[in-house]
């Protein structure tokens, strides 16, 4: 599995889905200062990549949900590569929207799914779990049974692994922080400080920076 993980993080860092700069740090949307930024959109542009991912979140599918009845994408990263995995392994498609539609039906949930389907949930990526549990969540509250979420790649934030435990949620993804500054390193595309600066950004995110 990890010399998988290692491979979503080459991909993913040669392909410029996830930008390091330690050093002019981005502000994401929670205000939140960070060394990194991963758009797992562009994943989407490159079809080599695109398959290879779509492959790995098959096999994890196959092997540890063989049961799935369904799967469903967290909008709106996770839509398309939700599709790819459905369509791989023909099985129906929804999607959770962050919230309902303000007209016509107002759904939540996109798609046909009836009480007691046992749904698989792709994501594209997890920071701290909150959207991404509350899309499991609106599905659950629907009736059908979620057996587990999938995702391209997470920060590691010990706060989200603590909200997926205490959702009931098992969570696994293709790849992670560590192994990405693993392999940013080895590549020399970050120095030591770099590294350092790094590591001390996921264990205070909310102070980073500041």
């Amino acid at each position: 599995m990890e010399n998988a993980q290692i491979e979503v993080a080459k991909r993913l860092l040669a392909i410029d889905t996830i930008k390091i700069q330690p050093d002019i740090p981005f502000t994401w949307a929670s205000g939140w200062k960070s060394p990194i930024y991963c758009d797992n959109r562009k994943v989407l542009s490159f079809p080599d990549t695109r398959t290879f991912i779509c492959n790995e979140f098959v096999k994890l599918v196959r092997e540890k949900y063989p049961n799935a009845e369904a799967i469903a994408g967290v909008a709106t990263g996770a839509i398309a590569h939700g599709v790819l995995v459905a369509e791989v392994l023909q099985l129906p498609f929804i999607y959770v929207r962050s919230k309902p539609k303000g007209h016509g039906l107002e759904n939540l949930i996109e798609g046909d799914i009836q009480p007691g389907t046992k749904v698989v949930v792709i994501e594209d990526l997890i920071s701290t779990g909150g959207s991404s549990i509350s899309a499991a969540e609106a599905i659950r509250d629907f009736g059908a049974e979620v057996l587990g979420m999938l995702a391209i790649f997470t920060y590691n934030f010990p706060l989200a692994a603590q909200n997926f435990k205490d959702a009931n949620i098992e969570i696994t993804t293709l790849s992670n922080y560590n192994l990405l500054l693993q392999v940013a390193y080895e590549a020399g595309e970050i120095t030591d400080s770099q590294l350092e600066s790094l590591n001390n950004w996921r264990k205070n995110p909310e102070t980073w920076g500041r």
